[in-house]
């Protein structure tokens, strides 16, 4: 396994594998990686003949007051991890590296305004930013995102379709720790008492999942699932949400496939959960 430093690294090894006719699958990280980057690497490795992870914290992808310098990181166990599930290059960049005197940006604003980007402004044009560029620098054929950021991974498949990526968006289901929460690098922010409390927000995801159906009225569901959190002392809700799958918009009743989403604080730590529901047949 090679660690590349820079975008000219990346460039002259994916050059030599696309002239072995080589099909090269991406795996995008801010690194910390856990077992659910796991999943995202192993379909990487048994899907193509080489495998690039990228292991860079995005600047800006974060806004004023948040978790830039705070966010894990452990690029030592991100190495042996990557090299033991059979990865062929982490691309480690400095941040000059990838941003020397930015001036142009993506941004997708449809998709990009309600839930996480209705209090994260800049959020999703730092995450469109920094995966075009991770697209054209290592021509990969497809790109592996997680279900846990659903409104990511919609806002990347919707950047692929209108700016013409050459490239497959494959999703990965969400990867659960054995009590059910979704796993997550800000995990580990959470003391002991505070990661009992953050279990309210599968108690309400499951909850939503039985109880859910066509014809109910969002509001509805999203009452029933605020009650289970709101009797959590330590949680408090940004956002529980109905929306459409393909638009992200909200919706009055359900009646076609929709996502429903949900940002939790528990403690000073943002966590997000979702559940997908397709019509009944």
């Amino acid at each position: 396994m090679e660690i590349a430093r820079t975008v000219a690294d990346v460039r002259k090894i994916v050059k030599k594998w696309k002239n072995e006719d080589n099909m090269i699958g991406l795996v995008p990280t801010m690194g910390f990686l856990h077992e659910g980057h796991a999943s995202l690497i192993k379909k990487a490795v048994k899907e193509n003949d080489k495998v690039i992870v990228s292991d860079f914290v995005n600047p800006i992808q974060f806004g004023e007051g948040e978790d830039l310098e705070s966010y894990p990181r452990d690029f030592e166990t991100d190495t042996k991890l990557c090299e033991k599930l059979g990865v062929d290059v982490i691309f480690y960049p400095e941040v000059n590296e990838m941003y020397h005197e930015q001036k142009t940006y993506v941004n997708i604003e449809e998709l990009s305004k309600g839930l996480c980007g209705s209090k994260r402004p800049v959020h999703f044009r730092g995450v469109c930013t920094v995966v075009s560029k991770l697209f054209n620098i290592t021509k990969a054929d497809r790109a592996y995102f997680g279900q846990k950021d659903a409104q990511q991974l919609a806002i990347i498949k919707k950047m692929v379709e209108d700016l013409n990526f050459d490239i497959k968006i494959v999703d990965c289901p969400i990867v659960r720790e054995a009590d059910g929460l979704a796993m997550s690098s800000r995990n580990t922010y959470l003391n002991t008492e505070e990661r009992k409390a953050a279990l309210c927000l599968i108690k309400a995801t499951k909850y939503g999942e039985r109880n859910i159906s066509k014809g109910m009225k969002s509001a509805r569901l999203i009452e029933i699932m605020s009650d289970i959190i709101k009797k959590e002392p330590l949680a408090k809700i940004d956002y529980i949400e109905v929306v459409d799958k393909k638009l992200l918009q909200s919706v009055e009743f359900i009646e076609e496939p929709v996502l429903v989403a949900m940002a939790v604080y528990i403690g000073k730590t943002r966590l997000i959960d979702n559940f997908s529901w397709d019509v009944e047949k």
